[in-house]
């Protein structure tokens, strides 16, 4: 067992050196991770040469809620770079709350930031030139953009990782056993409003230390409040759950106006703004420039808003067959996911952008340039994970020879860790996170290793969406210490080798959120929680 168990972690660790030693990036130390993995299989775990490419297929498929997603989005940025919305969208938020920097700082960070994460943009690359130019630091805005999303990050890209947690779920608890994503939304936002409070907290000490969270306390203290409501109300029902980093993202930024306008304070000063600015303000309607985010959203709640529309869509599984291990359809329900409805509403916002058809050109130029890469590592984990679970299998007998690798790790942790391996997760998210870049590929990677060993310690149901919640907060809490991400930030405003100085206290506060999280975990455990 502990042989199989070294095996079992070998490729993980050769990951890490990858990305730590060599400094390699996600998609390069994905793709020595795969051949690693895929090596220790078919030499250790006795698994064929066909388990491991139509695992490595089916993985990829497994993947499209998030790599097309992050496709097509990225599409939808190049387009509203090249034809100057997102330049119109930049110079409006410059324009938000400067006599309030609490507010401002929740209101860009946490409002806009989640708003954007959730649609498919960055706030990492998007951000830091705003705060620069309202005065910031350079390390303030690099570490801001970097954290301010993270409560969020299950409901990015449209909720493409609970979208991805339920498909891993329900393929482990099999048919009859299925959740809905309401039931793992009821588990997901309890630790909301923990978490993005004390997100607003680390941002407010990242500006002004002790001083800034006395002065941004009830701001801060009202944006956690918000989400929570927000969260509690979207997670109540299927066809809502998705949106949720949308509406939350939308309640914060309405909530902190309103809150400027009852103490007092302008929700919009333009006195900061260039003559250059104030001239492409007049010339570019902000409606246009936003018709791309306005469509994309209207689009999916026309979709799963009414309850008959969501059932349709969402049971119309249009399952990939022929492909999958165990001779499953592999589902991708391809009508209902968001990457479908974010190259509709790119189609549809031509109609009031009206591009050039240069400006067209651009857009795929760059995207082409941009999007491989990032859409390579969504997926290339997502296969690592694929044939960790299904080393050991046979296609003859159509079962397990023996212990899978996520079985042997699933075993080992039970025994080592038992009743507290609750607490464990997070930090187990918070590592893959790391090593992966994004919470949808931590849950990938992990989550059935996660759901195996809450099984096999007896956890129920409940207990094993909790602890795998808080394997995917982990995850995404990984943002802040990504060098990926900060390296994206940095490099925004020409300022590479900054984020060295953010990464060090960047990982103080991934930790600290962490614990907090592994501890909020374990109460929910005691409490014991039901969906």
């Amino acid at each position: 067992m502990v042989g199989s168990f070294l095996l079992t972690l070998l490729p993980i660790l050769v990951i890490v050196c990858m990305l730590v030693i060599f400094k390699k990036s996600a998609d390069i130390s994905g793709i020595v991770g795969w051949l690693c993995v895929s090596a220790v299989a078919f030499l250790f775990f006795n698994t064929s040469l066909e388990v491991i490419l139509r695992s490595t297929i089916s993985g990829i498929i497994r993947s499209f809620p998030v790599s097309l997603i992050v496709l097509t989005s990225l599409f939808m940025m190049a387009y509203m770079e090249k034809t100057g919305a997102l330049k119109r969208i930049i110079i409006f938020i410059k324009t938000i709350s400067s006599h309030n920097k609490a507010v401002q700082i929740m209101m860009i960070n946490i409002g806009f930031g989640t708003l954007m994460v959730a649609v498919g943009a960055t706030p990492v690359s998007l951000l830091p030139p705003i705060l620069i130019a309202m005065g910031y630091s350079t390390y303030v805005a690099i570490a801001l953009p970097s954290i301010g999303y993270d409560a969020l990050c299950t409901y990015a890209l449209l909720g493409a990782p609970v979208v991805a947690f339920v498909d891993f779920a329900n393929r482990f608890l099999g048919p009859g056993n299925e959740i809905t994503p309401s039931q793992a939304g009821s588990i997901f936002y309890m630790f909301l409003p923990v978490v993005s409070t004390l997100i607003g907290f680390c941002m407010l000490y990242i500006v002004d230390k002790w001083n800034g969270i006395k002065k941004g306390f009830l701001p801060c203290i009202v944006t956690g409040g918000v989400i929570a409501v927000v969260a509690y109300f979207t997670n109540k029902v299927d066809n809502l759950v998705t949106l949720t980093g949308v509406l939350c993202g939308l309640a914060v930024i309405v909530v902190m106006a309103l809150y400027l306008k009852v103490t007092g304070k302008n929700i919009i000063d333009r006195s900061n703004l260039t003559e250059e600015e104030k001239a492409y303000e007049k010339q570019y309607p902000l409606w246009k420039a936003l018709s791309p985010w306005i469509i994309l959203i209207g689009l999916i709640l026309a979709l799963n808003l009414p309850k008959p529309a969501y059932d349709f869509l969402y049971n119309l599984k249009l399952p990939i067959n022929g492909i999958a291990v165990d001779g499953k359809g592999i589902v991708t329900r391809a009508v209902w996911n968001a990457y479908t409805w974010i190259a509709v509403a790119v189609v549809i916002s031509m109609l009031f952008i009206r591009p050039k058809a240069s400006q067209v050109k651009e857009s795929f130029k760059v995207w082409w340039k941009r999007a491989p890469r990032p859409v390579f590592s969504a997926a290339i984990f997502f296969a690592i994970g694929e044939i960790m679970n299904y080393s050991n299998w046979s296609m003859e007998t159509m079962k397990y020879q023996s212990a899978s690798m996520i079985k042997v790790l699933a075993d080992v942790s039970a025994n080592a860790f038992s009743g507290a391996y609750g607490f464990i997760t997070g930090f187990i998210g918070l590592f893959g996170g790391f090593i992966t870049g994004s919470e949808a590929s931590t849950i990938a990677m992990f989550a059935n290793y996660t759901m195996e060993t809450a099984k096999n310690l007896n956890m129920g149901l409940n207990g094993l969406i909790i602890a795998t919640a808080a394997l995917a907060f982990g995850g995404g809490l990984a943002s802040v210490i990504s060098p990926a991400k900060l390296q994206n930030a940095a490099a925004s405003i020409d300022k590479l080798g900054e984020e060295n100085k953010v990464i060090r206290i960047a990982f103080v506060f991934a930790l600290i959120l962490t614990f907090v999280t592994s501890v909020y975990a374990m109460l929910l455990l005691q409490i014991g929680v039901n969906i």
